[in-house]
C-alpha cells in the first residue's frame, strides 16, 4: 500500500474527488493517486461547490433571458446531471429497484447491479426530479441561489459518512473498491460542508442540514435492513435525497 494512503490530507484529494464524482474534463492524474480514494472523501463537499457554481451560473444566465423560473430550473438541474454523469440519479434508481423489487438480500443486490431500470427506478426518478426542478425553480424565482449551492455541498458530505458508518454490502463494485474512509475523514468533510453552507446561508443552513440528516439516517436504516450495508448506489441515493431534503427546507423558509 502506498504510504500516502495513511495521510489525512493530500494536495491530490480535491482533483481526485472531481475525477471520482464528476465527468468534468480533469487532466489525467498519476496512477498512485487513486490509492487515496477513500481518504480523499473529505473533499466531496468541494466537488458539490464546483458543480453547484457551474449549474447556478447556467441557471442565472437562463433567467437573464426572461425564461420562466421552471425553465431556468430545468437548465440548472440538467447541468448538475450532465456534470456528474447522472451517477447519483442512477444510484437512486438502482436503489429503488433493488430495495423494493427483491425479497432477499442477494436478489436485491443482484437487481441493483443490473444495468436495466425497472418500474420502481423509473417512477422514483420521475417523482424526485419533478420535485427537484420545482424546488429549484422556487429558489431561483426568489433569487436564493445560495440555498441551491449549499444543497449541492451538504448532500455530498453525507456520502463519506455512510461509507464510514455502514459496511459494504458486497465484495465488488465502486464502493467496495474505494473502501471506507476513516471516521476523521468523514467528520472533516462534514464540518467543511457545514462551514461552507453557513457562509452561504448563515444560521439558516442548520435546520435544512438537520432535515437532510434525518432523511439520510432513514435511508441508512432501510439499507441496513434490506442489504445489510451500503453500496455505491446507496451512496448516490443519499446524495439525491439529502439534496432534495435540504432544498425543501430552504424553500419552506422563504
Amino acid at each position: 500500500m502506498n504510504k500516502n494512503d495513511t495521510k489525512l490530507f493530500s494536495a491530490w484529494d480535491f482533483p481526485l474527488s472531481l475525477v471520482l464524482l464528476t465527468r468534468l474534463p480533469i487532466p489525467r492524474l498519476p496512477e498512485n493517486v487513486f490509492s487515496r480514494q477513500a481518504n480523499a472523501a473529505w473533499a466531496f463537499p468541494l466537488v458539490g461547490l464546483v458543480v453547484g457554481l457551474l449549474a447556478c451560473a447556467f441557471g442565472w444566465v437562463a433567467m437573464t433571458t426572461n425564461l420562466p423560473a421552471t425553465a431556468g430550473a430545468v437548465v440548472l438541474v440538467a447541468v448538475l446531471v450532465i456534470a456528474t454523469g447522472a451517477m447519483h440519479e442512477d444510484g437512486l434508481a438502482d436503489t429503488a429497484d433493488g430495495f423494493w423489487g427483491g425479497f432477499t438480500t442477494d436478489r436485491r443486490l443482484e437487481i441493483m447491479k443490473d444495468s436495466h431500470i425497472g418500474a420502481y427506478g423509473v417512477l422514483t426518478l420521475i417523482f424526485t426530479q419533478l420535485l427537484r426542478v420545482a424546488l429549484v425553480a422556487t429558489l431561483m424565482a426568489a433569487n436564493k441561489y445560495a440555498g441551491i449551492l449549499a444543497a449541492c455541498i451538504i448532500s455530498r458530505a453525507f456520502m463519506p459518512v455512510l461509507m464510514s458508518a455502514l459496511p459494504n454490502a458486497r465484495n465488488s463494485g465502486l464502493s467496495h473498491s474505494v473502501g471506507g474512509p476513516k471516521a476523521e475523514t468523514a467528520a472533516i468533510g462534514f464540518g467543511l460542508a457545514i462551514g461552507l453552507s453557513m457562509l452561504l446561508l448563515g444560521s439558516g443552513a442548520l435546520i435544512p442540514t438537520v432535515f437532510a440528516a434525518l432523511v439520510v439516517v432513514a435511508l441508512a436504516m432501510v439499507a441496513k435492513a434490506k442489504i445489510k450495508g451500503q453500496t455505491g448506489d446507496v451512496l448516490g441515493a443519499s446524495q439525491q435525497l439529502a439534496e432534495l431534503a435540504f432544498l425543501a427546507a430552504v424553500a419552506a423558509a422563504i
